[in-house]
């Protein structure tokens, strides 16, 4: 496992080290134990700004804009189906629909008024299209923000005030990205702060560094502007492409045409299901309807704009261009050119299709936690982090790690002809249900009747995620004695206090017991450290939804940071407010 806490700056801030000697000009040590400060108004002060300001880019298919984020909830209307955004994953929903009908001009309609929050995290109500279009228009998709996306600060971090005379005048604890950013708007460009050492950043890989000193806090977030794709595009989740990734996109499947327009002429109904296979060596096969092979070339460069790919043939003369490949999405390209062009393409692979002996056999494979239950709109919290076992003869059981039941499980058609799970549990009726398939990818199973609010999601975890040396450390060090809350806060609001008096003891077959005082009472719960189908890592807890104030720990945290001593967990609600939970071991 990458070590947790990385006590030495990464060999690639050397090569910035030398453009940072003048740095040293902007700081002063003041004070008898000789606290280094900076100015409000230097350099250094300047990157912290930017790496504390809010990120607004995750949302960019919205808004366009990388300086602003909506706030949860809004309702928007795409392709006229009207779809209530309450919180990033919904964005995929947009993103699904945009790539679902190929004629489309991907119109989004937002159902004003809304929220939104600015690089400041300040809130503005915005009323129409224009006042929201006229506050974007700084930061539009293709332009810079000024944010540094590409590391973040791990907190809490303790700063320190100077009056004119050097003398220290107050200490303020930073809980937050919001905290920081505040801390700076209100101070003056002359003003001294100086902050407590050592501070610990977190990169976009996941790998932690530690600095000691205004100079090495510089060179961090300088060296960290252009480490990764901040992704400041108005696409969800990355369709950005290097050459590498694009290759193999291009080459791994053959792609049916969808649609032709050349100089303004539809063409579709003449190449209509043409089968095209590009090579890694240049060459292009193409394969007509009658079952002709017709022989050409393809190369692409990268600019500003995006990838342009070009088209050579001696025959299919209507696809020869230098095109703008302006939107990849699952299993579809689309190429444009000026004058009036258009190619839209869909990929075509052997595994596009489950049918029920393949979807049996994945069930089988290995276990499935469940991320979500729901039943007529209302979710199951109490499921959270179970655990199927689906096995031969149609037999399927469903554990928290304690208690096991036993039920009988079947694949085939509904009828409307979707593959789907039928599930029979007599003691859980929350999943007795005819599951229609709706997304099988990346370790992930999802079942979904939209119009009546039901939905089932399956996280696939193997051997316990044995193998996996993050998963193994987090656990290890949360076996290790008692812990307790250290903060639990609700967006602004600290509610810490209602755990007080509250330690709790992480045992075996993810069982976790909560005791208040020294004689009880003891609350059992689940627990479970794995990573997702995002390679993320994910701490789920869960208590049930009768035991306040107990109940609140119930979710799948993001997993943010830990020590032998100190767990820090997070999570987003439904409307956009971040959770924190910070576990300190007595």
């Amino acid at each position: 496992m990458k070590k947790l806490i990385n006590s030495l700056l990464y060999a690639s801030l050397f090569m910035v080290a030398l453009s940072f000697t003048s740095c040293q000009e902007e700081f002063e040590e003041v004070g008898g134990d000789q606290q280094e400060t900076l100015m409000a108004g230097s350099n250094t002060a300047d990157l912290i700004v930017k790496t504390s300001t809010n990120d607004g880019s995750f949302d960019n298919i919205v808004d366009g804009a990388s300086c602003i984020a909506v706030k949860f909830p809004y309702t928007v209307e795409v392709g006229g189906i009207q779809i209530t955004i309450d919180s990033r994953e919904d964005l995929h929903l947009i993103e699904e629909i945009f790539d679902e009908f190929d004629d489309d001009e991907d119109i989004l309609e937002f159902l004003f008024p809304i929220t939104i929050t600015l690089g400041d995290f300040t809130e503005v109500v915005i009323e129409n299209k224009a006042q929201l279009r006229e506050l974007a228009e700084e930061c539009r998709e293709g332009g810079e923000d000024d944010d540094i996306e590409c590391i973040d600060f791990v907190y809490p971090i303790t700063l320190f005030t100077f009056d004119i005379n050097e003398q220290q005048t107050g200490t303020v604890v930073i809980e937050s990205d919001k905290d920081m950013r505040r801390f700076f708007e209100g101070l003056g460009e002359n003003d001294l702060i100086g902050i407590d050492f050592p501070v610990t950043l977190k990169k976009y890989d996941g790998t932690e560094i530690v600095v000691d000193s205004n100079a090495e806090l510089a060179m961090a977030l300088e060296a960290a502007k252009d480490e990764c794709d901040e992704d400041d595009d108005d696409d969800y989740n990355d369709d950005d492409f290097d050459e590498e990734r694009f290759d193999f996109c291009l080459t791994q499947c053959p792609w049916q045409v969808r649609e032709v327009v050349r100089d303004e002429v539809a063409l579709t109904d003449q190449y209509l299901e043409y089968l095209m296979n590009f090579t890694e060596d240049g060459k292009v096969t193409v394969i007509d309807r009658a079952g002709n092979v017709l022989n050409g070339g393809w190369s692409v460069r990268f600019t500003d704009r995006g990838p342009l790919l070009t088209l050579e043939f001696d025959i299919l003369v209507d696809f020869n261009l230098e095109w703008l490949v302006y939107e990849v999405g699952e299993h579809t390209i689309k190429l444009h050119a000026e004058g009036g062009n258009k190619i839209i393409m869909k990929q075509l692979c052997d595994d596009d299709e489950t049918d029920p002996n393949s979807l049996r056999e994945i069930l089988k494979e290995c276990e499935w936690v469940i991320k979500k239950v729901k039943n007529q709109g209302e979710e199951i919290d109490r499921l959270l982090g179970y655990e199927f076992k689906f096995m031969a003869e149609g037999v399927v059981t469903l554990s928290n790690g304690e208690n096991t039941s036993e039920g009988s499980w079947e694949i085939g058609y509904n009828s409307e002809e979707v593959i789907s799970l039928l599930i029979t549990f007599g003691d859980e009726p929350a999943v007795n249900f005819e599951w229609p398939l709706r997304d099988l990818a990346n370790d992930r199973l999802k079942f979904e009747v939209d119009e009546i609010g039901y939905e089932l999601a399956l996280q696939r975890v193997c051997d316990d995620n044995a193998n996996d040396g993050d998963v193994v450390e987090i656990r290890s060090v949360l076996m290790e004695g008692d812990w307790t809350v250290a903060l639990y806060e609700e967006g602004e609001v600290n509610t810490t206090a209602e755990f007080a008096g509250f330690t709790f003891n992480f045992v075996a077959n993810h069982l976790v017991v909560a005791t208040l005082g020294d004689m009880g009472p003891a609350t059992p719960g689940l627990w479970r450290v794995l990573r997702n189908s995002e390679g993320e890592l994910k701490v789920y807890l869960n208590f049930g939804g009768d035991h306040d104030p107990l109940s609140e720990l119930t979710d799948d945290w993001y997993f943010e940071s830990i020590t032998d001593t100190r767990i820090e967990l997070q999570s987003e609600s439904g409307d956009g407010t971040l959770e924190t939970v910070v576990f300190e071991r007595l």
